[in-house]
Order: structure tokens, then sequence, then C-alpha cells
């Protein structure tokens, strides 16, 4: 088993580009639907479902599914446009699948799942935002050797 998650490991930097990837990719073909679709036709779905102002949130929704899934998919301020999917993916699930949470809305939850790990992991090592500087290694804390704290003699 150690031999299998050692030679897994390496390939670990691919886990992150895969989740981004696959969710850039699919956001930015959701959003590219709703121009080829008609956004008038969006915003009437949007407007039957109850999502506000969705004379200002279907070409919102739409633009933004693009260009932050398009900042995924480079790893480019990838914290911030899988934190700014997820408030999308978010409002989907909230309007227009809220009366099937198990049902109509699974996706949209592994969906959820897959940004909210983005947020939290960030982008990886292969991506924009590490080459630029904007993400840095972290310190392992369970590897630093404890410092033990000076004591002052008192006088």
């Amino acid at each position: 088993m150690k031999s299998i998650n050692r030679l897994l490991h390496r390939f670990a930097p691919i886990g992150p580009v895969i989740l981004r990837v696959v969710l850039g990719a699919l956001f930015v073909l959701h959003g590219i639907d709703k121009f080829s679709t008609g956004l008038a036709n969006v915003e009437g779905f949007f407007a039957s479902n109850g999502v506000p102002l969705p004379g200002l949130t279907t070409p919102l929704v739409a633009v933004v599914e693009i260009v932050l899934g398009l900042a995924l998919i480079l790893g480019l301020a990838t914290r911030v446009a899988a934190l700014g999917l997820a408030v999308v993916i978010a409002g989907a699930i909230l309007w227009v699948k809220n009366d099937a949470i198990l049902g109509s809305a699974e996706l949209d939850l592994a969906y959820l799942a897959g940004l909210l790990a983005l947020v939290f992991t960030g982008p990886g090592s292969l991506s924009v935002d590490k080459q630029i500087g904007v993400e840095t290694e972290l310190i392992d804390l369970r590897q630093v050797e404890s410092v033990k704290p000076q004591t002052t003699a008192s006088v």
C-alpha cells in the first residue's frame, strides 16, 4: 500500500489541474450556451424561477461563467475565481434547484464541492498563480522543529 501511495504521490500536482480544467471548461461552456440559447430566453427562465433582477443577472452570470471559468483553467486568481463560481452555483441551487436538493441538484452540489476544494486548497503548483508568486508554498508545521522559547532570568 505504501508503494502505491508513494507512486501516486508523484502525480499529486495533477489533482488541482484536473479540478481546475474540468470545472473551468464546464463553466465556460455553460456561459457560452447562455449566449447561444439567447439571453432573452435565459432571462425568461431565470424570471420564471424567481432569480432576482433577471435582466441584470442573466448577462452577468453568462460573462462571469466564461471569464472565471477561463481563469480557473489557467490557474489565475484561482481562489477568487472558484469562490465567484461557487456563488453562481449556490444561486442556481437556491433559485433553480431548490425543490429537490437530492434530485436535480446533485450535479450542482458536485460542482460546489469541487469549487470549494479549490478555494481552500488553492490552484496547485501547475498554475499561473504559482508561477507569478500569488500562491506560495505553505510551511508544513508538522515538519518544523519546535523552537523552545527563551527564558529570561529574573534578577
